[in-house]
């Protein structure tokens, strides 16, 4: 399975940084064509470029996931370079540090149309392409896909929507060749948490959790790609997902105090 990647044509969005740059960094090493997309095209650029340096087939497509337009452009684009689309990893997203009391409705608005929208747009305008060559199409997630996150309520509704959308997917393309995955990553060290959005809507800033002790997205990025491979229908990381998945089975009013209490230790948390 070593080879397994050499010439796929895997698009990832959200690769300007954190888990995507990861993955895409990773999938040059397994030798595939690789589709950069991102909002920041100067970044882009630059990763275009050492990949390229290191012999890898890349091009850059600046998007905005939440622009359907964008979406569109992002697969014609890939097609018009590559000619098809084997893999498409659904990775761009936001995050969100606020209480539903205190936040602005905008803010909820912008989480659903880059984390849900985001996905269902490049999903639906690739389809054909990843059908046609038995492809995959991968959703980047979280913990608080399949429990409430307190704090962050938009980015858990919106993930909550990730999650029924890909299971639907799924279940809908039973009987064909597609593949689809979710992925749902523990608490990540990348420029998710950064760019997070506060109650006025304005970026948080620096993250208030210790990004130390969290994983690291080359981490996700090998399991992403494993999880390819083994055409895995759920990849579940770390020690806090696979807990949390465990508790909200069989323990989930426990796992509502433990989350509750988790969050409000935070440097500044909303929590009175």
């Amino acid at each position: 399975m070593k080879d397994y990647f050499i010439n796929k044509v895997v698009i990832v969005t959200g690769s300007s940084s954190g888990i995507g740059l990861a993955t895409a960094q990773l999938l040059a090493e397994k030798g595939a064509k690789i589709v950069l997309a991102a909002r920041n095209k100067e970044k882009l650029d630059k990763i275009v470029n050492e990949l390229e340096e290191k012999g890898a087939d890349v091009i850059a497509v600046k998007t905005d996931v939440s622009s359907e337009q964008d979406c569109r452009n992002l697969i014609e684009e890939t097609v018009n370079h590559f000619k098809t689309i084997d893999i498409l990893i659904n990775n761009a997203g936001i995050s969100m540090r606020a209480l539903f009391k205190d936040v602005d409705l905008k803010v909820i608005r912008t989480l659903m149309e880059v984390n849900f929208f985001g996905t269902v747009y490049c999903t639906k305008y690739a389809l054909p392409y990843l059908m046609k060559n038995k492809g995959f199409v991968i959703g980047v997630s979280s913990v608080a896909g399949f429990h409430g996150m307190p704090g962050r309520i938009g980015y858990s509704a919106s993930k909550h929507a990730m999650h029924g959308f890909m299971s639907s997917l799924r279940i809908e393309n039973l009987k064909t060749d597609l593949n689809v995955m979710l992925v749902i990553p523990g608490f990540t060290a990348s420029n998710v948490r950064r760019s997070a959005l506060i109650a006025n809507g304005s970026l948080q800033g620096e993250s208030p959790r210790k990004e130390g002790k969290m994983m690291m997205p080359d981490e996700v990025a090998k399991a992403i790609l494993k999880g390819i491979q083994k055409k895995k229908k759920k990849v579940l990381l770390t020690f806090v997902g696979k807990g949390s998945a465990i508790m909200k089975k069989w323990y989930p009013s426990y796992l509502d105090k433990l989350f509750y209490k988790h969050l409000a230790k935070e440097p500044n948390s909303p929590f009175e």
